[in-house]
Order: C-alpha cells, then sequence, then structure tokens
C-alpha cells in the first residue's frame, strides 16, 4: 500500500512537470517567430544605414588626405606669391640612379622609388627686383601627381627647354621653390571638400549612434533585469520541482505572482518614460 500511494503522489508531479516543460518550449517557440515591429525595423535599418556612413566617410579620409589634403595644406604652408613673375629655364638634367633621384620636377607616380629623373632649373626676378638663380621647378609641391592631372612629358617638352620663358609663382617661406601654375582657391576647396566634408559627416554619425544607443540602453536596461530575475526564479522553481522539495501548487502560485509583478514593473517604467518623454517636450 505504502508503494501505491507513493505512485500516486509522485503521477501528479510528473504531469505538472511534463505541463510546464511544454509551456516553457512553446514560450520558446513563439518567441523565435516572434517578428519585429516596425518602430524596431526602423531602428534597425536607421543604425545600419549610420553605421555604413560613419565607416564610408572614415575610410575615405585614410585616402583623401594623403592623396589631396596634405599637398594642399603644404602648398598653403608654403605661401606662393598670388602675381605670377617670369620665369626663365636655365638647365635641364636628366639622371639616373635611386641615389640621385631623391626628388624630381615631375613624376607620375608619388609612392614607387624613382630610378630616373629630371631636374628644371629656373631663374626669376621678383616683384622686388630681387634676382633669384638656380631655383626649382616642381610640377607641384610634392613634385609629382597621377594623370590625367599630371602628364611629366608634356611638363617636361613645355617647361624643360633651355631659354625658355614662361609665367611661375615662387614660394615666399623658399625662394628656390616654384611652381608653374597655382591656385589659392583651388587648395582650400580641396581642403573643404575632401576632408571638411568627410570629416564632418563621419563625426556627426558618429554623434548621433551614441545618442541613439546609450538612450536605448538606459530604457531597456531596467526592463532587461527584471527579465533576468523572473528567468532566474523560474529555473528555481522547475529545480524545486524536479527535487520534490517545492509543492506544485506553491509553485504556481509562486509563478503566477512573478509573471505578475513583472508585468506591472514593466508597464509602470514605461508609463513613467513616457511622462517623462511628455514633461521634456512641454
Amino acid at each position: 500500500m505504502r508503494g501505491s500511494s507513493s505512485e500516486l503522489l509522485l503521477d501528479p508531479q510528473q504531469e505538472l512537470r511534463k505541463r510546464k516543460l511544454l509551456e516553457l518550449a512553446a514560450s520558446s517557440k513563439g518567441a523565435k517567430k516572434q517578428k519585429r515591429t516596425c518602430r524596431q525595423r526602423a531602428w534597425f535599418y536607421s543604425t545600419s544605414f549610420l553605421v555604413m556612413t560613419s565607416v564610408s566617410a572614415g575610410s575615405s579620409l585614410l585616402f583623401l588626405v594623403p592623396l589631396y589634403v596634405d599637398p594642399a595644406i603644404s602648398t598653403l604652408v608654403a605661401d606662393f606669391a598670388p602675381e605670377p613673375v617670369t620665369c626663365t629655364t636655365v638647365r635641364r638634367e636628366e639622371l639616373l640612379g635611386i641615389f640621385n633621384c631623391s626628388w624630381s620636377s615631375c613624376r607620375e607616380g608619388c609612392t614607387s622609388d624613382m630610378y630616373k629623373c629630371s631636374h628644371i632649373y629656373v631663374a626669376y626676378t621678383d616683384h622686388n627686383d630681387t634676382r633669384t638663380e638656380d631655383a626649382v621647378l616642381l610640377v607641384n609641391i610634392k613634385g609629382c601627381g597621377y594623370p590625367p592631372e599630371v602628364k611629366c612629358a608634356n611638363f617636361t617638352e613645355d617647361y624643360g627647354q633651355e631659354g625658355a620663358q614662361f609665367p611661375c609663382y615662387y614660394s615666399r617661406q623658399n625662394r628656390t621653390v616654384v611652381m608653374a601654375e597655382y591656385d589659392r582657391e583651388r587648395q582650400v576647396r580641396i581642403i573643404r571638400h575632401f576632408f571638411g566634408l568627410p570629416f564632418l559627416v563621419c563625426f556627426i554619425t558618429s554623434v548621433a549612434l551614441c545618442i541613439m544607443h546609450c538612450r536605448e540602453t538606459g530604457e531597456g536596461r531596467k526592463t532587461a533585469e527584471l527579465q533576468r530575475h523572473h528567468t532566474a526564479w523560474k529555473q528555481f522553481i522547475s529545480v524545486c520541482l524536479y527535487d520534490g522539495s517545492l509543492p506544485p501548487p506553491a509553485s504556481l502560485a509562486l509563478l503566477h505572482v512573478l509573471k505578475r509583478s513583472l508585468r506591472l514593473k514593466v508597464n509602470s517604467n514605461s508609463r513613467s518614460e513616457k511622462t517623462s518623454g511628455k514633461a521634456q517636450l512641454l
């Protein structure tokens, strides 16, 4: 009789455990199949757009700064005279060897080593009637560039002939540096468009992402904490049911109280957040 009575007591507990496991499995399946709301989709797509924009703008700076921004800044620092003077080509040297080509008047490509270079020297008289001999003629402040903007064959043919005269611009910081073409406004536009615009876009999108996700973290922190406590209590009750240390009616009542308290706290948090948001708007 004792064995049969114990079996009768265990059967309701086993049924309760099975029913509870089925409910947990159904709730997990329902959570997986839950679709995103319109607000969640808008939040996801806006975050993705801002991240891609910020990364693209930051990556573009890695290429634009050495190719365009740095030469433009160096040109402005050199302080070229705004009005041109007349330059006369004194001589041209064609050199071979990496040790002889530490610089070049014109070079197509700025990253590879030079094994052949052209040195063009000119003479000019500035606006103060000061004569300068053996000034170095450069296609730009770096002496290099990329086609079609820089074509060294045409540059050497136009300015490399001895005795050729042409308008040029000399640097007031280093009078031995001369360029055939100079436009200060163009250099400022390069800095503004190739550095200022990408940097501004990267900065604005980064700040927007920080504001969005810091606010989202603050709003969801309390709810996530309550849900973690609720999950921990559910696991504790499940363990007690398996061990038999907690009677089934008491476990069901405790689960009901936990669910109701969690629902009430989440609703109160949402109402307080809405009330604070309206107060800020007012």
